[in-house]
């Protein structure tokens, strides 16, 4: 499984990873790894990719529209892909070869499939004591809703968090990004990295289990730690006057946060509303305070707000879109925004490392190629030949992006 790799190797460059995983947690769990060094493996399955397609819309695109696609996907960067049919009984031996040699395996499958897949955690802990077995599932491998399905959402409802998003009193709304997802995908980062700490003292492995429903129960937290007698709650919806979104002359949006004392102050001699210094946290003004700010950012465009706000040292920042976040000088200096080169020459934007580590960096950021487009070079590495790998390819078991154009 030893990858090539640029100068650069990475903190994780010694561990390696097979990864079975699908949804968003599991490939951003995956991500952090490879970006960090560690060398992925992801195993690949034929009918899941081909279900993913329909729901996606991806199986009417051409390959080469595909590929575009496949090297855009961030979560994909820096790992390699097998392309195998993991019910294949050529297939077990590979995968088998592959766990024999791997520090962990990743995988985001309901309780109990993977292991009637014949790769379940207490036989792969027997041909392999010290690999780290790292399940990400909806609601955990126990508990009465183990065996749940469903995607981020879900976990969000469960957890109560839901609950307490968006600005409607009346209905709770979704968050628009994907929250719970992120969330586990880096308890699942926390969880694998914990149990390699502690294999370096006892020898062995274990089991990671990452609920997402338990990872969503973290948002709720703060909501606790204030509110002892949660009936007495703010209503979902419920703003502080000194942190909110204000709609600017110009109709873009200015988010603000001066909830401490003297920045709040500072802000309101800023807008000229000194009368409301003392009246910071009185609920009953709230309304009223919420309504007069808001004529008066509706007086100057954003630029001019900028400029005002940057001048008085209050704590605010532009409500970025997307496309000029990845323009902003700030995220561009951090290394957030990079321009990875494809083979044929041509780059792809994408998201950077978000962990810097003073003395070893991120690999060179590598582009996902096709689904199989790995296949034949981690075969080799596992020391089967030529003419065996062209018979799986013949027979199926395995693909490549030019043998298996239909689920690629």
């Amino acid at each position: 499984m030893n990858q090539a790799r640029s100068a650069q190797r990475g903190a994780l460059a010694d561990v390696r990873v097979v990864d079975f995983s699908k949804f968003l947690p599991g490939p951003y769990c995956s991500w952090i790894l490879a970006d960090l060094g560690a060398q992925v493996v992801r195993i690949e399955n034929p009918r899941e990719l081909a279900k993913q397609a329909k729901v996606f819309g991806w199986d009417r695109l051409t390959l080469e529209q595909r590929a575009r696609l496949r090297a855009n996907d961030v979560f994909a960067r820096n790992k390699r892909s097998l392309l195998i049919d993991p019910g294949a009984a050529e297939a077990r031996s590979i995968i088998l070869a592959l766990i024999r040699k791997a520090d962990v395996l990743l995988e985001d499958y309901r309780p109990g499939v993977l292991a009637s897949m014949g790769f379940g955690y207490q036989e792969m802990l027997e041909i392999n004591p010290r690999l780290v077995y790292c399940s990400v599932t909806l609601c955990g491998q126990t508990g009465p809703n183990s065996s749940k399905p469903g995607h981020d959402p879900i976990a969000l409802a469960l957890s109560g968090a839901l609950s307490r998003m968006g600005d409607r009193e009346e209905r709770p709304s979704f968050p628009g990004t994907p929250v719970a997802d992120l969330l586990s995908g880096s308890n699942a980062v926390i969880g694998i990295l914990a149990a390699l700490h502690a294999r370096n003292a006892t020898g062995r492995g274990q089991q990671v289990d990452v609920a997402m429903s338990d990872s969503a129960m973290a948002l709720i937290g703060t909501t606790m730690a204030r509110n002892p007698d949660l009936s007495r709650a703010p209503a979902r919806g419920t703003q502080r006057v000194d942190c909110s979104i204000w709609t600017t002359k110009d109709g873009r949006h200015l988010c603000t946060t001066d909830m401490e004392p003297r920045y709040w102050e500072t802000f309101c001699r800023t807008l000229g509303r000194e009368d409301f210094i003392g009246l910071q946290l009185d609920v009953s003004r709230r309304r009223e305070m919420t309504t007069a700010l808001a004529q008066i950012f509706a007086q100057r465009t954003l630029a001019e707000w900028l400029g005002i706000l940057g001048q008085a040292g209050t704590q605010f920042a532009p409500v970025y879109e997307i496309a000029e976040a990845l323009q902003d000088d700030h995220n561009v200096a951090r290394g957030m925004v990079v321009d990875a080169q494809l083979a044929d020459g041509s780059t792809v934007r994408q998201i950077g490392s978000p962990i810097k580590l003073s003395a070893a960096g991120p690999v060179e950021m590598k582009p996902a190629g096709l689904s199989g487009a790995d296949t034949r070079e981690v075969l080799l590495e596992l020391g089967y030949d030529g003419a065996f790998i062209d018979e799986l390819l013949r027979t199926g078991v395995i693909g490549t992006p030019q043998i298996d154009k239909g689920n690629a």
